[in-house]
Protein backbone atom coordinates (compact mmCIF):
# COMPACT_ATOMS: atom_id res chain seq x y z
CA UNK A 1 0.00 0.00 0.00
CA UNK A 2 1.01 3.40 -0.58
CA UNK A 3 0.42 5.80 2.37
CA UNK A 4 -0.38 9.17 2.99
CA UNK A 5 1.53 10.86 6.30
CA UNK A 6 1.21 14.32 6.12
CA UNK A 7 -0.42 15.12 9.59
CA UNK A 8 -3.60 17.60 9.67
CA UNK A 9 -3.87 19.62 13.13
CA UNK A 10 -6.93 21.32 11.38
CA UNK A 11 -9.48 18.63 12.30
CA UNK A 12 -8.70 19.09 16.09
CA UNK A 13 -6.03 18.25 18.32
CA UNK A 14 -5.74 14.68 19.41
CA UNK A 15 -7.37 14.48 22.63
CA UNK A 16 -5.39 12.41 25.59
CA UNK A 17 -7.77 10.00 27.15
CA UNK A 18 -6.82 7.22 29.72
CA UNK A 19 -7.58 3.39 27.70
CA UNK A 20 -10.68 3.08 27.08
CA UNK A 21 -12.87 -0.25 26.34
CA UNK A 22 -14.08 -1.16 23.24
CA UNK A 23 -17.21 -1.55 23.92
CA UNK A 24 -20.42 -0.66 22.04
CA UNK A 25 -20.70 2.90 23.76
CA UNK A 26 -17.20 3.81 23.99
CA UNK A 27 -14.77 5.54 21.59
CA UNK A 28 -10.98 5.29 21.69
CA UNK A 29 -8.79 8.05 19.89
CA UNK A 30 -6.35 7.26 17.49
CA UNK A 31 -5.18 8.44 13.65
CA UNK A 32 -6.66 7.06 10.03
CA UNK A 33 -4.92 7.49 6.84
CA UNK A 34 -5.78 6.20 3.36
CA UNK A 35 -4.44 3.93 0.47
CA UNK A 36 -5.11 4.42 -3.14
CA UNK A 37 -6.75 2.36 -5.31
CA UNK A 38 -7.48 2.39 -8.96
CA UNK A 39 -11.55 2.29 -7.94
CA UNK A 40 -11.26 3.28 -4.74
CA UNK A 41 -12.39 0.03 -3.47
CA UNK A 42 -10.42 -2.81 -1.12
CA UNK A 43 -7.51 -4.48 -2.80
CA UNK A 44 -7.66 -8.36 -3.70
CA UNK A 45 -4.07 -8.80 -1.78
CA UNK A 46 -4.81 -7.77 1.71
CA UNK A 47 -3.25 -9.96 4.66
CA UNK A 48 -6.36 -11.82 5.38
CA UNK A 49 -6.32 -13.67 2.35
CA UNK A 50 -9.49 -12.90 1.44
CA UNK A 51 -9.09 -12.09 -2.60
CA UNK A 52 -11.59 -10.10 -4.03
CA UNK A 53 -13.96 -10.08 -0.96
CA UNK A 54 -11.66 -7.95 0.84
CA UNK A 55 -11.88 -5.66 -1.71
CA UNK A 56 -15.93 -5.54 -2.63
CA UNK A 57 -17.22 -6.46 0.75
CA UNK A 58 -19.37 -3.71 2.32
CA UNK A 59 -19.25 -2.06 -0.79
CA UNK A 60 -15.49 -1.06 -0.53
CA UNK A 61 -15.77 0.53 2.58
CA UNK A 62 -12.59 -1.42 4.28
CA UNK A 63 -9.26 -1.00 5.97
CA UNK A 64 -6.15 -2.30 7.14
CA UNK A 65 -5.03 -2.28 10.57
CA UNK A 66 -2.13 -2.32 12.70
CA UNK A 67 -2.42 -3.51 16.22
CA UNK A 68 -5.64 -4.33 15.63
CA UNK A 69 -5.21 -7.11 13.29
CA UNK A 70 -3.92 -9.45 15.93
CA UNK A 71 -1.56 -11.60 13.57
CA UNK A 72 -5.12 -12.35 11.71
CA UNK A 73 -7.58 -12.72 14.58
CA UNK A 74 -9.04 -9.21 14.09
CA UNK A 75 -9.42 -9.95 10.45
CA UNK A 76 -13.28 -9.72 9.51
CA UNK A 77 -13.78 -7.26 12.84
CA UNK A 78 -16.04 -4.23 11.90
CA UNK A 79 -15.60 -0.79 13.30
CA UNK A 80 -17.14 2.34 13.29
CA UNK A 81 -14.27 5.34 12.48
CA UNK A 82 -15.05 8.98 12.55
CA UNK A 83 -12.74 12.51 12.41
CA UNK A 84 -13.22 14.88 14.38
CA UNK A 85 -13.95 18.86 13.83
CA UNK A 86 -16.09 20.84 11.03
CA UNK A 87 -15.46 18.81 7.75
CA UNK A 88 -16.91 15.61 9.40
CA UNK A 89 -20.08 13.75 9.51
CA UNK A 90 -21.55 12.68 12.84
CA UNK A 91 -21.31 8.92 11.58
CA UNK A 92 -18.42 9.02 10.27
CA UNK A 93 -17.76 5.25 8.27
CA UNK A 94 -18.34 1.26 9.35
CA UNK A 95 -15.62 -0.56 8.20
CA UNK A 96 -14.46 -4.23 7.65
CA UNK A 97 -11.08 -5.24 8.62
CA UNK A 98 -9.10 -7.18 5.37
CA UNK A 99 -5.69 -5.85 5.60
CA UNK A 100 -2.81 -5.35 7.53
CA UNK A 101 -0.63 -1.78 7.05
CA UNK A 102 0.87 0.51 9.35
CA UNK A 103 1.50 4.30 8.30
CA UNK A 104 1.98 7.47 10.38
CA UNK A 105 1.47 6.55 13.83
CA UNK A 106 -1.87 5.03 12.70
CA UNK A 107 -4.80 2.34 13.30
CA UNK A 108 -6.34 2.27 10.43
CA UNK A 109 -5.23 2.89 6.68
CA UNK A 110 -9.06 3.09 5.17
CA UNK A 111 -10.08 2.49 1.63
CA UNK A 112 -10.67 5.64 -0.59
CA UNK A 113 -14.15 5.26 -0.06
CA UNK A 114 -14.04 4.93 3.28
CA UNK A 115 -12.04 7.69 3.83
CA UNK A 116 -14.26 10.14 2.26
CA UNK A 117 -17.47 8.82 4.38
CA UNK A 118 -15.72 10.57 7.25
CA UNK A 119 -16.29 13.71 5.91
CA UNK A 120 -19.04 16.04 4.71
CA UNK A 121 -19.47 16.79 0.80
CA UNK A 122 -18.04 19.88 1.37
CA UNK A 123 -15.02 18.69 3.27
CA UNK A 124 -13.89 15.62 1.09
CA UNK A 125 -11.34 17.28 -1.06
CA UNK A 126 -9.34 18.96 2.70
CA UNK A 127 -9.80 15.98 4.01
CA UNK A 128 -7.59 13.97 1.67
CA UNK A 129 -5.27 16.66 1.17
CA UNK A 130 -5.01 16.49 5.14
CA UNK A 131 -3.48 12.80 4.74
CA UNK A 132 -3.87 12.31 8.34
CA UNK A 133 -6.47 12.97 10.21
CA UNK A 134 -7.04 12.35 13.65
CA UNK A 135 -10.01 9.90 14.69
CA UNK A 136 -12.17 7.99 16.86
CA UNK A 137 -13.32 4.31 16.89
CA UNK A 138 -15.25 1.90 18.32
CA UNK A 139 -15.67 -2.09 17.79
CA UNK A 140 -19.00 -2.46 16.22
CA UNK A 141 -21.40 -5.62 14.91
CA UNK A 142 -21.04 -6.84 11.66
CA UNK A 143 -23.95 -6.76 9.85
CA UNK A 144 -25.08 -8.92 6.52
CA UNK A 145 -28.48 -8.61 5.42
CA UNK A 146 -29.03 -11.89 3.61
CA UNK A 147 -26.11 -13.11 4.17
CA UNK A 148 -24.78 -16.56 6.02
CA UNK A 149 -21.65 -17.13 6.80
CA UNK A 150 -19.60 -18.23 4.04
CA UNK A 151 -16.86 -20.78 3.56
CA UNK A 152 -14.32 -20.10 0.79
CA UNK A 153 -12.19 -22.86 -0.55
CA UNK A 154 -8.85 -21.14 -1.10
CA UNK A 155 -7.51 -21.17 -4.73
CA UNK A 156 -4.39 -22.36 -3.20
CA UNK A 157 -6.12 -25.58 -2.06
CA UNK A 158 -5.82 -29.14 -4.05
CA UNK A 159 -8.53 -31.41 -4.33
CA UNK A 160 -8.23 -33.62 -2.78
CA UNK A 161 -5.17 -33.61 -0.60
CA UNK A 162 -5.20 -29.89 0.86
CA UNK A 163 -7.96 -27.83 2.40
CA UNK A 164 -7.93 -24.29 2.64
CA UNK A 165 -10.90 -21.98 4.01
CA UNK A 166 -11.76 -18.70 5.17
CA UNK A 167 -14.75 -17.58 6.83
CA UNK A 168 -16.49 -14.63 4.98
CA UNK A 169 -19.41 -12.85 6.68
CA UNK A 170 -19.15 -13.62 9.90
CA UNK A 171 -21.95 -11.59 12.03
CA UNK A 172 -21.87 -9.46 15.05
CA UNK A 173 -18.91 -8.73 17.42
CA UNK A 174 -16.55 -12.17 17.20
CA UNK A 175 -13.22 -13.63 15.94
CA UNK A 176 -12.75 -17.00 14.76
CA UNK A 177 -10.02 -18.52 17.18
CA UNK A 178 -9.86 -21.84 16.27
CA UNK A 179 -11.23 -24.17 13.54
CA UNK A 180 -11.51 -27.97 13.76
CA UNK A 181 -12.06 -30.55 10.83
CA UNK A 182 -14.32 -33.68 11.49
CA UNK A 183 -12.53 -36.83 10.81
CA UNK A 184 -14.68 -39.99 10.42
CA UNK A 185 -12.76 -42.52 10.55
CA UNK A 186 -11.01 -41.54 14.21
CA UNK A 187 -14.56 -40.12 14.73
CA UNK A 188 -13.30 -37.71 16.40
CA UNK A 189 -12.07 -33.44 15.66
CA UNK A 190 -8.70 -32.21 14.54
CA UNK A 191 -7.45 -29.12 14.54
CA UNK A 192 -6.75 -26.78 11.47
CA UNK A 193 -3.54 -25.56 11.50
CA UNK A 194 -3.55 -20.74 10.57
CA UNK A 195 -1.66 -19.82 7.90
CA UNK A 196 -2.06 -16.69 7.62
CA UNK A 197 -4.91 -13.88 7.79
CA UNK A 198 -8.12 -15.22 8.35
CA UNK A 199 -6.94 -18.77 6.62
CA UNK A 200 -7.04 -22.33 8.33
CA UNK A 201 -5.69 -25.29 6.48
CA UNK A 202 -5.95 -29.45 6.37
CA UNK A 203 -3.14 -31.27 5.03
CA UNK A 204 -5.12 -34.75 4.64
CA UNK A 205 -8.96 -33.73 5.10
CA UNK A 206 -10.98 -36.52 5.06
CA UNK A 207 -12.93 -37.77 2.06
CA UNK A 208 -16.56 -36.72 1.29
CA UNK A 209 -18.45 -34.16 2.73
CA UNK A 210 -16.22 -31.71 4.79
CA UNK A 211 -17.99 -31.22 8.49
CA UNK A 212 -16.37 -28.06 10.11
CA UNK A 213 -16.76 -25.97 13.44
CA UNK A 214 -15.26 -23.10 14.56
CA UNK A 215 -14.55 -21.16 18.36
CA UNK A 216 -15.63 -17.95 18.26
CA UNK A 217 -14.49 -15.22 21.09
CA UNK A 218 -16.68 -12.31 21.79
CA UNK A 219 -18.40 -10.50 25.07
CA UNK A 220 -19.13 -13.79 26.75
CA UNK A 221 -15.60 -15.31 26.57
CA UNK A 222 -15.07 -18.22 23.87
CA UNK A 223 -17.48 -20.77 22.75
CA UNK A 224 -17.22 -23.46 19.26
CA UNK A 225 -20.29 -22.87 17.08
CA UNK A 226 -21.09 -25.90 14.58
CA UNK A 227 -23.56 -25.81 11.91
CA UNK A 228 -26.13 -28.46 11.88
CA UNK A 229 -25.33 -29.63 7.77
CA UNK A 230 -22.15 -30.52 6.17
CA UNK A 231 -20.53 -27.41 5.21
CA UNK A 232 -18.55 -28.11 2.46
CA UNK A 233 -19.60 -30.77 -0.44
CA UNK A 234 -16.82 -34.08 -1.12
CA UNK A 235 -16.42 -32.61 -4.71
CA UNK A 236 -15.03 -29.26 -3.00
CA UNK A 237 -13.00 -27.13 -5.60
CA UNK A 238 -10.56 -24.44 -5.04
CA UNK A 239 -11.95 -20.87 -5.28
CA UNK A 240 -15.06 -22.08 -4.88
CA UNK A 241 -17.73 -20.94 -2.10
CA UNK A 242 -19.95 -22.82 0.12
CA UNK A 243 -23.12 -21.35 2.11
CA UNK A 244 -23.16 -22.94 6.07
CA UNK A 245 -26.33 -22.02 6.29
CA UNK A 246 -25.75 -20.53 9.41
CA UNK A 247 -25.04 -16.89 10.96
CA UNK A 248 -23.96 -15.19 14.00
CA UNK A 249 -26.00 -12.28 15.72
Amino acid sequence: MGYHHLPCLVLGLLLIFPTLSLSQDSFTPSRATFYGSPDCYGIPRGACGYGDYGRNVNDGYVTGVSKLYKDGFGCGSCYQVRCKGPLCTDDGAYVVVTDYGEGDGTDFILSERAYAKMAKPEGVAELFACGVVNIEFRRVPCKYTSYNIIFKVHEHSKYPDYLAVVALYVGGQYNITAMEIWQEACKEWQPMRKVYGAVWDSQNPPRGPINLRFQVGGANGLNWVQPSDGIIPGDWKPGYAYDSHFQLN
